[in-house]
């Protein structure tokens, strides 16, 4: 009961903490801080408890204050994050008035309630806290700028990746959408073929067709996939493939009882299946095959075709844009979780993805 209890009383504070703006969150961290080791050594000078929390609980909340000030203006008057002449000369400049301030509040109120540092003089009642203090502020300013720098990075890296994928997800509809003419048109042409006198063999290449054309095209609102699912997509593709070129392919498709319910990004196999296919050898029997495993904890999957990779270069009158697709979303979907390779092995084509963890889902 009491451990529920503080846990939910943690999340709820982690929650507001979360709640409060950044800039805020960094000056209750830095200035708290500060403020510590401020009324450690203001301890060590006075030998009072009491003097050092009088004088620190009045001089931290002027910190925060000035040093506020301080952000404001950097922000009007240093837009960019660039520690340029001028703005180290704003740094220097604004560091020490706020130092001053804060240390001639401290002065008048020592001086008031007759509180003095033994064995030291005026000048060095005044010199060594403003020392202190402006150091302190220009310690901040340069956190300041290096936080806002940081900041603005990564800001600028999430535009860039959303912009990526705004971009790779408009050139996957559009790779979705044009599909091959050849393809669309030899598989409507089997089925056709087919009716008069083998019905139900044009009913099942219809079907075949049908679940390939639903898988393309709902992985659009639907990006991340079963690994299962995207197996049965390839081989409703491969069926209408067998269907056209008859005994000249032979096709396998081996899933892992472990691995069929792993997440993989949608259609990401698809080129590289239909690169087995176009480009194969097709001397004989072209034998494409396809194996989904989970091992070590990583989906790992070869896609393989017999041939040569010497065969595999697209017409100079298209490009390839089913690899490269392939490479870009495995970055997007896998950052640094990747590997990916193409290569060849005896008389064998073999395209090799190991990835570890789930896709992420933008």
């Amino acid at each position: 009961m009491n451990a529920n209890l503080i846990t939910r009383t943690t999340v709820a504070l982690g929650a507001r903490w979360n709640r409060i703006p950044r800039f805020w969150r960094m000056q209750a961290v830095g200035w708290g801080l500060f403020t510590l080791v401020d009324l450690i050594d203001r301890g060590i000078t006075f030998h009072s408890l009491g003097t050092s929390l009088l004088l620190t609980m009045l001089v931290a909340p002027c910190c925060v204050l000035l040093s506020s000030a301080m952000g404001a203006a950097y922000a009007r008057q240093s837009p960019t994050n660039e520690l340029a002449p001028r703005t180290l000369v704003l740094i220097a400049l604004l560091s020490l008035g706020s130092a001053a301030t804060a240390v001639a509040l401290l002065f008048t109120v020592r001086h008031l309630v007759g509180l003095t540092v033994p064995e030291w003089s005026t000048a060095q009642e005044i010199g060594l806290p403003l020392i202190h203090y402006s150091l302190a502020f220009v310690g901040w300013s340069l956190c300041y700028f290096w936080i806002r720098a940081e900041i603005a990075e990564r800001a600028e890296h999430r535009h860039a990746v959303k912009a990526e994928a705004e971009a790779l997800r408009a050139e996957l509809e559009e790779l979705r959408l044009q599909l091959d003419p050849h393809f669309l048109f030899n598989a409507l042409n089997g089925v056709a073929e087919e009716i008069p006198e083998h019905p139900e063999a044009a009913l099942a290449m219809l079907r075949d067709l049908t679940a390939y054309l639903r898988h393309s095209l709902a992985g659009i609102h639907q990006p991340v996939v079963a690994a299962s699912v995207e197996a049965e997509a390839l081989a409703a593709y491969l069926r209408i493939q067998q269907a056209r070129f008859g005994p000249r392919l032979a096709t396998r498709i081996q899933v892992e009882p472990a691995a069929a319910s792993c997440r993989i990004a949608s259609f990401l196999l698809q080129p590289l299946v239909e690169n087995a296919v176009k480009h194969g050898k097709r001397d004989d029997v072209l034998q494409v095959a396809v194996e989904i495993c989970l091992a070590r904890g990583a989906l790992q999957i070869e896609i393989t075709n017999s041939g040569a990779l010497a065969g595999t270069k697209p017409p100079r009158n298209r490009s390839p844009i089913g690899l490269e697709n392939v490479r870009r979303r495995l970055a997007l979907y896998y950052p640094d979780r990747h590997h990916f390779t193409l290569a060849e092995r005896g008389n064998q084509v073999v395209a090799s993805l190991v990835l570890q963890g789930p896709p992420c889902e933008s």
